[in-house]
């Protein structure tokens, strides 16, 4: 049996989509594909473009993020595959009309949507559970010289994290405001 998908186009950040999976469900549990290089190359992407999974597990309350690349950027597909996220995309783009826009997603292990990020935006969620499974596709091989990192409580994000911030890496810590990864960028 083959699971439908549905694919979503967000106002909010030119080029970010929701990938809309209509799990099979029976007294099993379910079935759902979680990729399919027809569909996201109907969407306009290109499958064999991502070189990279990689997958985290993250305690609740836990914030990983807000994360982009310098040079190329990087695209990424991102879905929940256990538990719920609080997952939120920033566009970092200059030449973009949403600019500076921030959309958020509620992702889940039930509901299995996947959000593609496109290159230039940030990115980063919340662990709404104990744990919470996040799995990433990604365009390009990690190259640590190229991360940026922005505060995650920066006031111009203004993000609306659902759960107080029980736990963040040194690196998100200490992570530079807005602004100034904004120049990193350029």
């Amino acid at each position: 049996m083959l699971t439908a998908v549905e694919v979503i186009e967000v106002p909010g950040i030119t080029g970010v989509l929701l990938f809309r999976p209509a799990p099979h469900r029976d007294e099993r549990g379910f079935f759902s594909r979680t990729f399919d290089r027809d569909v996201v190359a109907k969407a306009g992407l290109d499958p064999d473009a991502f070189v990279q999974d990689s997958i985290s597990r993250s305690r609740k309350g836990v914030v990983r993020g807000m994360h982009t690349r310098s040079g190329k950027g990087e695209a990424k597909l991102v879905r929940c595959s256990y538990g719920a996220v609080f997952d939120v995309v920033v566009d970092l783009r200059p030449g973009s009309p949403t600019y500076r826009n921030r959309e958020t997603f509620d992702l889940t292990g039930d509901n299995q949507v996947t959000v593609y990020v496109p290159a230039g935006c940030a990115h980063g969620f919340q662990a709404l559970t104990e744990p919470a499974d996040v799995s990433y596709r990604i365009d390009r091989a990690h190259d640590p010289s190229e991360d940026v990192a922005i505060r995650f409580d920066d006031p111009d994000l203004g993000i609306p994290w659902p759960l107080p911030v029980t736990l963040a890496s040194d690196r998100d810590r200490a992570a530079a405001p807005l602004d100034s990864a904004i120049a990193r960028l350029s």
